[in-house]
């Protein structure tokens, strides 16, 4: 897909704040420093439009980007990062319930894993609450250029088994350095935004 137009337009923080405009949204959720960030500006062919940061923890709202007038990225905050504080986890936990519980635009959802290690506690945890809402999931497997090939379908193998994914759910190599998996990506995508 080529992308023409691409906008933050809303970072919010609850449902009032949700955009209005009746457009598909695809949910991207991971654990803080994974490479959300990377992975969309890798998509939409932009150097920083979802700002990266060395500190983990950065996104603390859901952001709402809207791609070429006709559907949203959701970025959703990232989870597992220790130095937030209970408080402050608990209130991103509930930011995140309000929007997978009651969003009808929400199509689908793209968990974010990091193909070089096993998925964790809390991304086990976020895999079975999408499920919880019926969303279909892509788990999308970044910094595949960080690892040997050899040892590609291994760590792959390894992700599904650790997540108990379901069939139906589909899991994609990816690189936002290489742009490996971007087709595919678009690919997945596209049948999600048809109005």
């Amino acid at each position: 897909m080529k992308v023409n137009q691409a906008e933050l337009v809303i970072s919010a923080v609850s449902q009032k704040q949700y955009p209005e405009e009746p457009m598909p949204e695809i949910a991207l959720a991971g654990r803080s420093n994974v490479g959300k960030s990377s992975f969309i500006n890798k998509m939409i062919q932009r150097k920083a439009l979802a700002r990266t940061s060395g500190k983990p923890g950065k996104t603390q709202t859901l952001n709402f980007y809207k791609i070429n007038e006709s559907f949203m990225f959701v970025d959703v905050p990232g989870y597992g990062y220790a130095k937030v504080s209970k408080k402050e986890k608990a209130k991103w936990g509930k930011m995140m319930e309000e929007y997978f519980s009651t969003r009808e635009r929400l199509r689908m959802a793209m968990l974010i894993v990091d193909i070089r290690h096993d998925p964790s506690e809390d991304d086990q945890l976020m895999y079975d609450f999408l499920k919880h809402y019926e969303l279909p999931v892509t788990v999308v497997a970044t910094k595949l250029d960080k690892i040997k090939k050899g040892q590609r379908a291994k760590q792959l193998k390894r992700i599904i088994e650790v997540l108990e994914m379901e069939e139906e759910d589909i899991l994609l190599p990816f690189s936002s350095e290489t742009g490996e998996g971007k087709d595919e990506a678009w690919g997945i995508i596209k049948p999600y935004l048809k109005k």
